[in-house]
């Protein structure tokens, strides 16, 4: 079959050749919502996939949008093979027509959706149409860091409305691989895979071959009768060199397993290839430490906001994901918490091939209610599918920081979707430990994730340095008058992360951004920088700890890296403070 790179494609864990459909679309804005379609005047052009409210759009819309039109050509029928249109992400609410029919309607600004347009196009193509709602106004949809006010103020930023990811299409058979699904055992050197087909199908074989580089582990076959196959394999001997040389690590050589997929009739024919990957490897809390295959890991963590200066939350391009990636490791990092919003998966993909550990997390929507838990709930889940298959995730964040149940402890339906968000990633995934509620109000969970902006390192120092203080946080109130735990039920087997530390700004007297705490010049940011990590690296209870932030973002100009990833102070100096070694 032919071969794609799974951090250039827009769905690596389940690749076939692809034709991307971004670049110039037919816009319309409509704050109004006094389009149609039929009616709507298609009088701007925008470059898709970046949202109408960044420069690179083409379009650089200032104010409330609400409705967002976009309209291009779709290519004719391929022969005899379905053809799927993709979309990456849609914010929030989007509706698709081909050829004058409505095809598909999708809810949630940050997980992809599909849809088969073949009988709605002609041999010669067809009109497509996408309308994108999203009101400003809604703050119990979930937003994230999208402002509500006309202008971005204190942490939140501008507004992503509409198309925000590649849109991109398939030409497949009716009877294909929809899904795959992968589950590792590193104990027992085995990997379960679920294969869903598209429709039932009898009379086939499902061919799996698995590969570490050139070495050939798996080359398995399984008899096809219905729309499931589910397969346990064996990989590599058993022995102690495989154990090590097989399983994925964090750090820079991590290994993953290649794999191909193909759907074959009992007289030979092809009905359908496909590639993914995984890897032999699990995550769980232990004796108060974020354990992978069973062994402690570092976790030098660093807050990423996922903005850039011309395209927003939509990255440049592949090579910008690499050079955040890059910068992160450089940095001493070992990973990325993903803050508010979810990432490409090409960053995903980028990140299992680096070691790198990724924290996963729902963007919040801003004020509680029966409308945003519904949402909320509904979205999780599609996030936590589209997540689960990447190696480098290695911990869920359903909500943070008590945005959307402010009032979880006295409110007994908001601490219920607490549990329920932690609650719905163990049911649709269980491989990975859950930051029920990171920040503070917490309920339950593998993780204790408390945010601290304390500046003197001598205070953070005390505050965190042994497990009976982690103990006294876990069971009292904090300083600010929340409780670190709803439950009060203590550190109890949990692994305590601090989350949220440092935020130290670098800006100018005129500079009108702002940080949690503000530094005189390069040198003073290096010397608070190595004080509050050799805080961290003093405990001796503190399971990791995630610094605020990797690079500045709009006003909030906290970043070790300016927006444009130019670091503001020596990165290998950094990097030193990072690990202790300064």
């Amino acid at each position: 079959m032919e071969h794609t790179d799974p951090t250039e494609h827009p769905r690596p864990l389940l690749r076939r050749p692809w034709t991307s459909l971004d670049g110039e679309w037919e816009f319309a804005a409509d704050p109004d919502l006094a389009g149609s379609v039929g009616s709507v005047a298609f009088d701007r052009t925008i470059r898709v996939p970046y949202a109408p409210e960044t420069p690179a759009s083409g379009v650089h819309w200032t104010g409330r949008l609400n409705r967002a039109w976009y309209r291009r050509r779709l290519p004719g029928r391929a022969g005899d093979r379905r053809t799927v249109l993709h979309f990456g992400a849609v914010d929030r609410v989007c509706d698709v027509w081909v050829g004058g029919t409505h095809v598909a309607s999708h809810e949630g600004g940050y997980t992809p959706f599909s849809v088969d347009v073949t009988d709605a196009l002609g041999d010669d193509g067809a009109e497509l149409v996408v309308r994108a709602d999203d009101d400003p106004l809604d703050l119990e949809a979930p937003r994230g860091k999208q402002d509500w006010r006309d202008e971005p103020h204190a942490i939140w930023y501008p507004r992503t409305t509409g198309i925000w990811r590649t849109v991109w299409l398939e030409h497949v058979a009716a009877r294909r691989i929809a899904d795959v699904q992968w589950r590792a055992d590193p104990r027992r050197m085995r990997v379960d895979v679920r294969v869903q087909l598209a429709v039932p199908v009898s009379g086939a074989r499902l061919h799996l071959r698995l590969r570490a580089g050139d070495r050939l582990l798996v080359d398995d076959a399984v008899r096809v009768d219905g729309a499931v196959v589910e397969r346990t394999v064996q990989v590599g001997d058993g022995g102690i060199d495989d154990r090590s040389r097989l399983l994925w690590w964090p750090g820079p050589d991590p290994v993953l397993l290649d794999a191909e997929l193909a759907l074959v009739t009992d007289d030979g024919e092809m009905l359908d290839e496909v590639e993914s990957y995984t890897a032999l490897r699990s995550v769980e809390v232990g004796d108060g430490r974020l354990l992978v295959n069973t062994r402690p890991a570092p976790l030098r963590l660093v807050l990423d906001q996922g903005y850039w200066p011309d395209t927003g939350a939509t990255p440049p391009d592949v090579a910008a994901l690499r050079r955040d990636l890059e910068l992160t490791r450089a940095l001493g990092f070992t990973g990325a918490r993903k803050h508010q919003k979810t990432e490409d998966p090409r960053y995903l993909a980028l990140a299992d091939r680096r070691g790198l550990l990724v924290w996963a997390e729902m963007p919040s929507a801003y004020r509680p209610g029966p409308t945003a838990s519904a949402r909320l709930l509904r979205e999780w889940a599609d996030v936590v599918v589209a997540h689960r298959g990447y190696p480098s995730v290695v911990a869920w964040v359903p909500l943070n920081e008590s945005w959307g149940v402010q009032e979880a402890e006295v409110d007994e339906r908001q601490r219920g979707l607490i549990r329920a968000m932690a609650a719905t990633a163990d049911a649709l995934d269980g491989t990975r430990p859950v930051s029920a509620n990171d920040g503070w109000e917490t309920l339950g969970g593998d993780i204790l994730g408390v945010h601290d902006y304390e500046q003197d390192p001598a205070v953070l120092g005390e505050r965190y340095a042994t497990a009976a203080d982690l103990e006294r946080l876990a069971t009292g109130r904090r300083l600010d008058g929340y409780l670190a735990d709803l439950d009060r039920a203590g550190v109890a087997g949990r692994a305590v992360v601090l989350s949220e530390f440092g935020g130290v700004a670098l800006r100018s007297p005129d500079d009108e951004g702002w940080g949690y705490a503000d530094a005189t010049s390069p040198e003073d940011l290096l010397a608070r920088y190595r004080a509050q990590w050799a805080a961290v690296h003093g405990s001796t209870a503190l399971a990791g700890a995630c610094w605020t932030q990797l690079t500045d973002t709009y006003q909030e100009v906290n970043g070790l890296l300016d927006m444009g990833r130019v670091p503001k102070v020596d990165i290998e100096e950094l990097r030193r403070a990072t690990l202790g070694e300064a």
